[in-house]
Order: C-alpha cells, then structure tokens, then sequence
C-alpha cells in the first residue's frame, strides 16, 4: 500500500522531523551484538529511506541524512560515552557527513514519484552510496570500521559465505539492497515488480553463495589455550597489573599436561618491558617449559630500546622471548592517541582519552611458533581494535598465516554492547580469510571461531576469571576474497561513476531554456516612443 503523502505533514516542524530523523537512523544499531537481531538489519533502514524520500528538497534530504548517521554513529558506539562524555556528539556529528550525500541519493533515486527506471537503478545506487560512507568511514582516523552494516550477520552461514567471496563489503551491499527493494515496494507502487525481483535476486544470491563458494580444505589441527584473568584490582600488595600477570600466570600453570600447540594471552597482559624486566621474562618462559607450548603475550609498555609507549604481541618460548614481536599499527582515536592533539587536546580532560599517545608499528607480521608439533604453526597476530579492518588480516593470510589471533582487553567497557561486537568480528575475519580466528581477551569475551565462520567450543564470557582450550582445525587454500581483494568496493565505486556520467549527460542533451519574449507594451509608451 501506498503511503500517503498528508500521512506526513506532522513532520513539517523542521524540529521533529530532524528528531525522528535521528532515532531511525539508530535502529541499525539493534542488529548488532548484544541484542543481535540480525534480521532487523534487513529492515532497520526503510523507515529511515522512508522519511528521507518525503523530504521537500535535496538539502533537506541530505540533512535527514546527516542527523540519521548521528543517531546511527552514537547509537552503535555508545559504550564510548564512559571514555568521551558529550565529546561524543561532536565526534558523531562528524563522521555523520559522510550521509549526507546518502540522504541527498536517496531522494533523488526514490523521491516524488519515480520512473521505473529510476526506481530499478535505486537498487544498486544506493547501496553504492551506503557503502562509500562505510569506506570513507574505515580509514582509521576517522574511527575505524566498527558498525559496518555487514558486520551484522557475523551469525548468518549464507552471509559469512558471502563476505569469502567479496569481504564484509558485499554484504553491507546485499543488506542495504534488500532495505532499498522494500522501501521500493512500501512507497513505489509502480515498481513493485524489479523491487521484489531485486529482493528475491539477493536471496538467491545469498543463498547460491551458501551452496556452491569455494571452501578451504582442512589439513590438520592444532590445539590453542587462551588465558582470560578478569578485572583484577590491586590486592595482597600487589598493583593492578602485577595481580593480572598473577592472576594469568596461575591460571597458565594449570594448563599443564593439556598437549598444547600455543598459549594465548590479552591484550594488556603484561604491563612492563621485557627487556627491562627480565623476571617477568624468566616467569614467561617457566611457564612455557610447563605446559610445553610458546606463550603469545601483549605488553603495553615504555619500550627500552625505543621512545615512546607500544603495545606489542611477544611470543615467549622454553628459553625466553623468541625475538618475534609485533607492535600495534593502527591506533583507537582518543583512546590511544589524540588526533591534532595540540588542537584536541582538551578531550583528555573531558572523558579517558590517552594522556600520552601510543607509538605505531611498522609493519604486520608472522611468527613461527618454535617447536610446534604442527611442523612450524604460523600465527598472524593482530592487537584490539585491528581485527575490524579487514585488510589487516587479509594481508596476514596471504602472508602465510594459518591462524589470526587478536589480543583484546574492554574493561572500560565491560557493561555494554562492545564486548560483544568485539568478539563477533572474528567470525566475520574468520570467513572472509578462510583462517581460523582466536580472540583472546584479558576482560572481555573470549570467542574462537572455525575458517568458515562457525564458533567452536563455549565463549568465556565478561565475568570469567579463567582459561580454556580450543581444538581448532587448520585450513588449506584461500577463499575469494583473499585472492580478489575490494572488487565489492570498486564495483560500487564504478556505479556511482556511472550515475555522475548520465547525470551529466541528461544535462549537456537539455536543450537550453528561450530566451524570455519582451514584455508587452503599454499604450502610453507606444504613444511618448511611436517609432520603437
């Protein structure tokens, strides 16, 4: 049924449209971890769609754009608040830009009344608009990845299959089509046949992707423990950090005996160089010679042979660190460091952000774990935030990884949603790689996921204090994505090429307007000017 045009009229008040604005661009967030209603993906944006496609003019649709993306980008990041108080606001209003000319596409594909053409091309172009926004919107100064609409369906087997063919881009791109072909049928009554053709198309789609992608084979497995001490505070003088290292250091010991390949600890697990500490060395290392396998540790700490502050994954062997070490490359926005500090400064006295930025890695890398009984296991380590960018781990994967490990720690963040969301990025990392995926966390959820996508074993959840062993098995072979790289983001890169391209030719074949005829004139002027 046609919505009527009147049945809009109490959105007049610019006010309350622009507030009805922002709470529909933030249903998306319901899709996502921990409500994970990931069905509700395929429908959160059409009554967004909806009220953008009512709008009198472009302007206004591109400003119901940007207020949405403000509800939207608040909404899936909101255990931020504790970290970035009102700053937050700012911060979203931002990156909230990025839709305006989203809402400007939306009502030029799908406003008024539009052709059948018109409203058929609407189910590619603006899913290519989406996700242009979600592509400027990952470069990791403005924020990173998170919330990428595709993300959603981390628990859906034909989506998963899906992101191993064109990455977590292609199914941002099958879920805004889907909004689009029923924003189509609710409000274009003419089109209503390519809009549920449009529909049934990324069904079947999907669905094919399901049945018949290319599958890594398994070739082996390999046994990992991960090691999650909790929120340990400072107790029996002990600082906090010191009762974490005790806290992981005790439950490592009790892995003895369990025949493991690799011992996994968070993000954050040991507060000290070290280089400089060479104990807390000799204690990882006696600890590796009892339960028989590498520890993979994260230090977050003053490097001693070089300035400044680093977060490091180390593998420790029988003998002490094995000289494999990675240091973080890509930095969390006012949590690790302060863009323009000497601009932004002040946002250190307004929320958590970092008093002292973190220094960067320079480059990723693949560690052969020493005297593995899997012949040389090569893990591919990624620190937190890293695991939601998905060339990180693609890169890793065509370096030669055989498993991706990302080391996390959320405690700030404990009681919302991001410990969650966190943990289910590796299912989405683990399909699109065709590699097994093991998120290791020192506070948060601690989830391992199988080369296509599947969880394998229990998660330990945030009010864990504990370890657990995983039996993961290997894969051989690359998927689609690995090989193929961003052709999702290209092909919709191309489609708005296109759109400009038509657009500008519709405007050269308008045929310029008349000139406009005199004007007429009076009798008393033809009388005082008889020979003009």
């Amino acid at each position: 049924m046609r919505i009527p045009a009147d049945r809009w009229d109490w959105l007049s008040s610019r006010w309350r449209r622009g507030a009805v604005a922002v709470v529909l661009g933030a249903l998306p967030a319901l899709a996502f971890p921990e409500p994970s209603l990931w069905w509700f993906a395929y429908v959160a944006l059409v009554p967004w769609m909806l009220l953008i496609r009512t709008a009198p003019t472009g302007r206004r649709a591109a400003l119901d754009g940007w207020l949405g993306g403000i509800g939207f980008m608040i909404a899936v990041h909101h255990w931020l608040v504790p970290s970035l108080h009102v700053f937050i606001v700012v911060l979203a209003g931002l990156l909230a830009v990025l839709w305006l000319p989203w809402g400007w596409l939306v009502r030029k594909m799908l406003g008024g009344t539009p052709s059948l053409t018109r409203a058929t091309a609407a189910l590619v172009v603006v899913p290519s608009g989406w996700l242009t926004a979600e592509l400027v919107r990952s470069w990791e100064g403005l924020g990173g990845p998170w919330g990428l609409l595709g993300s959603s369906q981390w628990q859906v087997d034909p989506a998963l299959r899906l992101a191993s063919l064109g990455g977590i881009w292609l199914v941002s791109l099958l879920v805004v089509a889907v909004n689009t072909g029923i924003t189509v049928l609710v409000a274009v009554p003419s089109a209503r046949k390519p809009a549920a053709a449009g529909v049934v198309g990324c069904a079947v789609a999907a669905g094919a992707a399901w049945a018949w992608a290319p599958r890594t084979e398994e070739t082996g497995r390999v046994r990992v423990a991960v090691v999650q001490p909790g929120i340990v505070g400072a107790q029996g003088g002990l600082s906090g950090r010191e009762g974490r290292f005790a806290r992981s250091e005790a439950l490592t010991r009790d892995l003895a005996g369990q025949d493991l390949d690799l011992v996994v600890w968070g993000e954050s697990s040991v507060g000290q160089d070290l280089a400089a500490r060479p104990d807390l060395a000799d204690r990882i290392a006696a600890l590796s010679r009892t339960v028989g396998a590498p520890l993979l540790v994260n230090v977050d700490a003053r490097r001693s042979d070089r300035p400044g502050i680093f977060k490091s994954s180390v593998l420790v062997g029988p003998q002490g660190p094995t000289g494999n070490r990675y240091d973080k490359m890509r930095l969390v926005p006012f949590g690790e460091y302060i863009p323009a500090r000497d601009v932004l400064g002040w946002a250190t006295s307004v929320g958590k952000a970092a008093a002292e930025d973190r220094r960067r890695g320079e480059s990723p890398v693949v560690m052969t774990l020493p005297g593995s009984g899997t012949a040389g296991l090569r893990v591919g380590p990624l620190v937190c935030f890293e695991s939601a960018f998905p060339d990180m781990s693609r890169k890793l994967t065509r370096s030669g990884a055989q498993v991706l490990v990302t080391q996390s720690a959320t405690s700030t963040f404990q009681e919302s949603w991001a410990p969650e969301q966190h943990a289910s990025l590796a299912a989405v990392r683990a399909a699109e790689n065709g590699r097994p995926v093991v998120h290791a966390t020192l506070t948060g959820v601690t989830a391992v996921y199988g080369q296509d996508g599947e969880r394998i074993g229990s998660t330990l959840g945030t009010d864990d204090s504990a370890s657990a062993v995983y039996d993961i098995p290997l894969a051989q072979g690359t998927t689609v994505f690995v090989r193929t790289g961003d052709w999702a983001v290209y092909s919709a890169l191309a489609v708005l090429a296109l759109l400009c391209v038509a657009e500008g030719v519709r405007a050269l074949r308008r045929p310029a307007p008349e000139p406009p005829e005199p004007p007429a004139r009076t009798a008393r002027e033809s009388a005082a000017h008889p020979g003009r």
